[in-house]
C-alpha cells in the first residue's frame, strides 16, 4: 500500500482510477486504498456489499491472521467487482491489499494519530536534537534503540554529549549551557576524560575520535540513571547534598552521601569520579581504601602519595565504559579494531556506500537489532560501524542453515550483494560469519524480534 501511493505521491507511477465511484473513494490518497474505512467503501461501491457485509469485512480483516476467515470474501468481492465491470487484475489487487491490512493497516483515526506523533516528535528531533536525546533516554527502557545508538545519533546531529559525573550529573539525563560548567568534562563528548598521572583532578585531555558537525544548541548531560549498579536512592542523595556545597574529595563525596561500597565501585567503574579522584584506576584505589559509612575522623584526608598508576588504554576504556554505563563518549568499538576487521576482508559501511548495486561485498558490524516480519520469508538485521549502520535482508532459507551464527553473533560479518532503490540500501546477504571474537569482552545488547 505504501510504496504505490509514494510512487504515485512523486510522480514515478501513473494515478489511474477504474470508475468515478472508486474515484470517489480513493481520490484523497491518489486511487490506493491506505485506510481501513477506505476498504469497506471500495467493497460497497465496487462490490455491491451491504453496510452489514463490509462491517463484517472489517472485523475479518484485522484478526485474519489469527483466525483465518478472510477467504469466502475473496469469491465475493472478485465476482461483486466483475459483475460490475471491473477488470479481475483489479479486483485481485484490491484483495491482496485487504490482506495486507492484517499486517499493519489502521483506521484513518489512528493513522492521524500516529503521524501527529510523528510529525512532533521529527520536529522536536530537528529543532531541539539534545532535549528529544534526553527525553528519550529518560523514558528507556521502551522504543527501538539502545541508549548507545540514541546518543550516537545526537552527537552526529550537532549534540554536545557530557559524561555521567558526580560533579553536575542529576538522576535524569538533562540539559546545559554550553561552555557552562563543563570543566574537563566538556572534552568527554570528544575524547577519552583520562588523566595521565600526575595531572590534578578534572584535567581530561581529549583523545578526538573523529571530526564532529558543528555543535549546537545545549549541550546533553548524561545522567547518573545510566551508571549500572548504583541505586536511585545513592544518586539521589549525591544531587540533594551536593546543593550544600561542591564534593572535595571522593572522601567527601562518600560521606555527605552515606554512599556505601558498591555504590562507590560502580562511580568508579563508570569514569563519574574523574574530577575528583582522576581515571577509573585512580579512583578505583582510593575506593578501595574507604569503608563503607565512612566515620568523621576519616572527614580530611590523609597526605598520603596516590600511586602512580597509569591511566587505562582507549581499549580498555571502551570496555569499561560499556560494562559500566552501555555506551562510550569515546572511539566507536569497531574503530579500534578496523585493521583487523580489514586484514579478514571486511569494508566499512563508508566504503559500502561507495560501492555499485549488484556488487557483491563483505561487511561487518555489531548487531542491533533482528527482526522478522510477519511473512516470515526474511529477517532484516541492522548493523553499525564507527561510520554508520548497515541494513541487512536474509532469506529465510539462509537463516535456517545458518541459524546459530545469526542469532549468536555480537559482531557479524557477511558476503552480501548491494542493492538500492529510492535512496535506501539493502545487503542481501548470501553468507554469514561470527566475528565476535574480535570484541574482546565486549558485550552489546540487541534487540531481537520485538
Amino acid at each position: 500500500m505504501v510504496h504505490p501511493y509514494l510512487r504515485r505521491r512523486q510522480g514515478t507511477e501513473p494515478v489511474d482510477y477504474p470508475s468515478e465511484a472508486v474515484r470517489s473513494v480513493l481520490e484523497r490518497t491518489l486511487g490506493v486504498p491506505i485506510f481501513q474505512e477506505q476498504v469497506i467503501k471500495l467493497a460497497m461501491v465496487a462490490a455491491g456489499f451491504t453496510p452489514g457485509e463490509a462491517d463484517h469485512l472489517r472485523r475479518s480483516m484485522a484478526a485474519w491472521k489469527k483466525r483465518g476467515g478472510l477467504e469466502p470474501y475473496r469469491k465475493r468481492l472478485l465476482d461483486g467487482m466483475q459483475q460490475r465491470g471491473y477488470r479481475r487484475e483489479f479486483a485481485e489487487r484490491v484483495y491482496r491489499q485487504i490482506l495486507g491490512f492484517g499486517d499493519y493497516g489502521f483506521p484513518e483515526s489512528h493513522a492521524a494519530s500516529f503521524a501527529l506523533m510523528v510529525y512532533v516528535s521529527a520536529w522536536l528531533k530537528f529543532y531541539h536534537p539534545a532535549a528529544f536525546c534526553a527525553a528519550l533516554v529518560n523514558s528507556l527502557p521502551m522504543g527501538f534503540y539502545a541508549p548507545a545508538q540514541l546518543v550516537r545519533d545526537a552527537r552526529e546531529h550537532g549534540v554536545e554529549v557530557r559524561a555521567a559525573d558526580v560533579r553536575y550529573s542529576d538522576w535524569d539525563c538533562g540539559l546545559e549551557d554550553r561552555g557552562q560548567r563543563a570543566g574537563g568534562q566538556g572534552l568527554r563528548a570528544e575524547g577519552s576524560g583520562n588523566r595521565s598521572r600526575g595531572q590534578g583532578p578534572g584535567a581530561t585531555p581529549s583523545e578526538n575520535p573523529g571530526p564532529r558537525p558543528a555543535a549546537r544548541g545545549p549541550s546533553l548531560r548524561l545522567g547518573l540513571r545510566m551508571i549500572r549498579g548504583l541505586s536511585e536512592a545513592a544518586a539521589r542523595r549525591i544531587v540533594a547534598v551536593r546543593e550544600a556545597g561542591e564534593f572535595s574529595s571522593v572522601q567527601d563525596l562518600a560521606r555527605r552521601a552515606a554512599l556505601n561500597r558498591a555504590d562507590l565501585k560502580a562511580l568508579a567503574a563508570a569514569d563519574a569520579l574523574c574530577g575528583l579522584a582522576g581515571h577509573r584506576y585512580l579512583a578505583a584505589w582510593e575506593v578501595a581504601g574507604i569503608e563503607d559509612a565512612v566515620p568523621l575522623y576519616r572527614l580530611d584526608r590523609f597526605d598520603e602519595q596516590l600511586p602512580l598508576l597509569e591511566a587505562p588504554g582507549i581499549g580498555q576504556s571502551v570496555l569499561a565504559d560499556y560494562a559500566q554505563t552501555g555506551l562510550t563518549l569515546r572511539e566507536h568499538p569497531l574503530a579500534l579494531i578496523r585493521p583487523a576487521l580489514g586484514e579478514r576482508g571486511f569494508l566499512s559501511s563508508v566504503e559500502v556506500a561507495g560501492r555499485a548495486p549488484g556488487e557483491i561485498v563483505r561487511a561487518a558490524g555489531l548487531v542491533l537489532i533482528r527482526q522478522r516480519p510477519g511473512n516470515g520469508r526474511a529477517i532484516f538485521v541492522t548493523l553499525e560501524d564507527e561510520h554508520g549502520g548497515l541494513n541487512l535482508l536474509i532469506w529465510a532459507d539462509l537463516a535456517e542453515r545458518q541459524r546459530r551464527v545469526l542469532l549468536g553473533s555480537q559482531l557479524l560479518g557477511v558476503v552480501a550483494e548491494i542493492q538500492r532503490a529510492e535512496g535506501v540500501q539493502h545487503l542481501v546477504c548470501r553468507y554469514l560469519e561470527d566475528h565476535s571474537d574480535l570484541l574482546g569482552g565486549l558485550q552489546v545488547k540487541s534487540r531481537d524480534f520485538q
